[in-house]
């Protein structure tokens, strides 16, 4: 069977889960590439024909998929169209964050033919405590772009619709997990390993910050206000690093 078009939808504050999508649709030699971006906005009523592919990336958060993504892709459903699922985690764990995709996106009417996992930089990721720095690399992108080649090579060998099987992304292999001291969320309260209550907001240094308002068009919460950049709602932030890691003066930090 033959499909003509794949439908890529990220959310990607960090720019990380963008890039192992966009690999992987690289591989995959569609070239009738439409995009959907949730990290601002949401996706909107969205109903995806039997003939296109959809890719979904989307970051991992304490071992879950960030919430945010989830609700502004609640309205994108299709009928039994094939699906791409990918989990970005910060090499640490991504515990169900892949299954909880799965059974996302099934429940809106989508056939998985895939699942991955792969590591991008973690959000709190420091040049004093790099934690995956600088990935994806070249060579996780390389991966990337082999896995949407073999997703190519899948569907074409299947007759029709009927006979391109869906995964069960349950049996995907769980890397081995090693000891590690990135802060981590256990249930009960939130603390680092070494049992320190861990921050829910960004701190800012004052007298590094300018105003220049990065942080306010870059957070995907909307978490902090215009000419109040050293203040973020603990409501609404999601810890996803973007202003942390975006900020040309380097004010914002856990």
């Amino acid at each position: 069977m033959n499909i003509y078009a794949v439908r890529l939808i990220t959310f990607s504050p960090t720019h990380t889960s963008k890039q192992v999508g966009e690999a992987i649709v690289r591989g995959t030699g569609i070239s009738d590439v439409a995009r959907t971006d949730l990290t601002f906005h949401p996706a909107g009523k969205l109903e995806i024909p039997e003939n296109t592919l959809t890719v979904i990336t989307v970051p991992v958060y304490g071992g879950k998929v960030a919430p945010l993504a989830l609700e502004r892709m609640k309205d994108v459903h299709a009928s039994g169209a094939p699906a791409v699922l990918v989990a970005v985690y910060g090499n640490r764990a991504y515990e169900k964050a892949l299954v909880e995709l799965d059974a996302f996106a099934s429940d809106r009417g989508f056939k998985v033919i895939a699942g991955a996992t792969f590591v991008g930089e973690h959000s709190y990721s420091t040049q004093q405590n790099p934690i995956a720095a600088g990935r994806p690399d070249a060579d996780d992108l390389q991966f990337a772009e082999t896995f949407g080649a073999k997703i190519r090579t899948k569907i074409e060998a299947a007759a029709d619709m009927d006979k391109l099987y869906a995964v069960d992304v349950n049996r995907i292999h769980v890397p081995v997990r090693h000891f590690s001291v990135i802060p981590f969320l256990a249930e009960g309260g939130e603390t680092t390993q070494s049992g320190v209550p861990m921050p829910r907001i960004p701190a800012v240094d004052a007298e590094l910050c300018n105003h220049c308002g990065y942080c306010v068009k870059h957070c995907p919460a909307g978490a902090i206000a215009k000419s109040d950049e050293c203040s973020t709602d603990v409501e609404k932030c999601i810890r996803c690093c973007a202003c942390v890691k975006g900020c040309p003066q380097k004010g914002p930090y856990f």
